[in-house]
C-alpha cells in the first residue's frame, strides 16, 4: 500500500527531523519548489511514488550527515537575491546582511558612481547585493578560489548584474586600484574552534584564520589603506566576540569614525572605519 505525503512527513519527523526540514526535503524529492509548503498541505493525501521516495532517502541521508539545506536546494536567499550555492562556496548568512546594510548607508553619502570592492566574495553575495541596490556604483570583487569565482560569475550572469571579478589573494588581485568602499566577510573562526565540526561541508579556507581567528582581518586592516581613496571606508564582518579587537586594530592603523554595527539580536557583527581625508 502506498504511503501518503502526510504519512511520509510524519515518518520523517518521528525519525528526528524538524518539521520545516522535513517539509523542505519532501518538496525537493517531489521536485517542487522548497517554498511550496501550501501545495504540500493541500496535497498531503497524495501517494508518494517510488522515484520520489528514492530521491527523498538520498536527501535525508545527506542532511543527516550535516550538509546544509542550501546545498541540497542549490540556492540561498540573500538580501532579496536568490544565489546559487554549492560546496565550492560558503552559504551566505543573514549576519552578512548587516554588513551590506552598513555599506549601503556609506554609499548613500558617496557619489553615485563610487568604486566598491568586495574582498573574498565567495558566491558573490555582498558584491551582487550592493550592485542590485546601487546600480550606478562600480563594483569589483575578488576571491583566491577559482571555484568560488566561477560560482560568483554564474550568479552575476544569471541576475544580470555587472560586477568585475578578479582572481587573487585579497588586495593582490587588484594592484594599483583605489576604492571608495572596501567590504569583506573574511575568515574569522579560530583554528580548533568547536563550531567548526558543524561546518565540515563548507570550504575550510573560507572559515578559519589563525589561532584567534583574526589573521586575515589583521592583514586587511594593514593593507586596505593603500587601496582606499581619501575618505574611503573599510567594513569588515567578524565573530560575535571580536568587535572590540577589530575596532582596536582599525584605530591603531589610523582609521577614524571607527565603530561597529549590530544584527537584529543586538550582537556586533561587523566593524569599520574611514580612512582620513588627508594624512
Amino acid at each position: 500500500m502506498s504511503t501518503t505525503l502526510r504519512e511520509t512527513l510524519a515518518n520523517l519527523q518521528r525519525a528526528g527531523l524538524d518539521r520545516i526540514d522535513a517539509q523542505m526535503l519532501l518538496l525537493l524529492a517531489l521536485q517542487r519548489s522548497p517554498h511550496d509548503r501550501a501545495w504540500l498541505l493541500a496535497h498531503d493525501g497524495d501517494a508518494m511514488d517510488a522515484e520520489a521516495a528514492a530521491r527523498l532517502a538520498a536527501l535525508v541521508q545527506r542532511r543527516r550527515h550535516g550538509e546544509p539545506m542550501a546545498y541540497l536546494r542549490g540556492d540561498q536567499e540573500f538580501f532579496g537575491l536568490t544565489l546559487q550555492v554549492d560546496p565550492r562556496v560558503l552559504v551566505p548568512r543573514p549576519d552578512t546582511e548587516t554588513l551590506v546594510s552598513w555599506a549601503l548607508d556609506v554609499l548613500d553619502a558617496l557619489p553615485a558612481a563610487a568604486r566598491v570592492l568586495d574582498l573574498g566574495t565567495g558566491s558573490g553575495a555582498i558584491a551582487l547585493a550592493l550592485k542590485a541596490q546601487r546600480p550606478a556604483a562600480v563594483v569589483s570583487a575578488t576571491d583566491a578560489s577559482p571555484d568560488a569565482l566561477a560560482v560568483a560569475r554564474e550568479n552575476a550572469d544569471r541576475l544580470g548584474l555587472a560586477v568585475d571579478f578578479h582572481l587573487g589573494h585579497w588586495l593582490t588581485a587588484v594592484p594599483a586600484q583605489h576604492f571608495d568602499l572596501i567590504a569583506s566577510n573574511p575568515p574569522y573562526i579560530a583554528e580548533g574552534d568547536a563550531h567548526l565540526a558543524a561546518l565540515g561541508h563548507e570550504p575550510g579556507s573560507a572559515l578559519t584564520a589563525g589561532p584567534d581567528g583574526l589573521d586575515d582581518i589583521r592583514a586587511l586592516v594593514s593593507t586596505a589603506p593603500a587601496a582606499l581613496n581619501p575618505g574611503g571606508w573599510l567594513l569588515l564582518e567578524h565573530g560575535h566576540d571580536q568587535a572590540g579587537a577589530v575596532r582596536s586594530l582599525l584605530q591603531a592603523a589610523g582609521f577614524t569614525q571607527v565603530g561597529s554595527r549590530a544584527d537584529l539580536p543586538g550582537i556586533e557583527r561587523c566593524s569599520g572605519g574611514q580612512w582620513p581625508q588627508r594624512r
